[in-house]
């Protein structure tokens, strides 16, 4: 039986898991100091890295993943971290987001 090889990239991808992984304890543990009146599950780490672990929505999903007047990179639906949005970047390629575009001939 031969060993798997770690490459670089595979070292890599192991601990940016950790380091999401404890920051999500740390969401965890920061909402449990909260009293149960004021959690809300959602927020950022240290101010910088969002988490949300309230239960995913139809309009959330897309307002995290298609919104063309959204930010580029938002918020998680449902997790630690960031994610894209394509609305957005639909519109900063040009690519027309309504049904317009096949009206004008385009």
């Amino acid at each position: 039986m031969e060993k798997e090889r770690r490459t670089p990239t595979t070292s890599i991808r192991g601990l940016w898991r950790l380091v999401l992984a404890i920051i999500g304890v740390v969401a965890i543990i920061q909402e449990l100091r909260k009293s149960p009146s004021e959690r809300t599950w959602n927020g950022k780490v240290a101010d910088l890295v969002p988490y949300d672990f309230r239960i995913p929505t139809i309009e959330r999903v897309r307002g995290t993943y298609w919104n063309p007047d959204g930010p580029i990179i938002s918020g998680k639906v449902f997790g630690v971290g960031w994610a894209p949005n394509f609305g957005a970047l639909a519109t900063l390629v040009g690519i027309r987001t309504g049904g317009d575009a096949a009206q004008s001939g385009e």
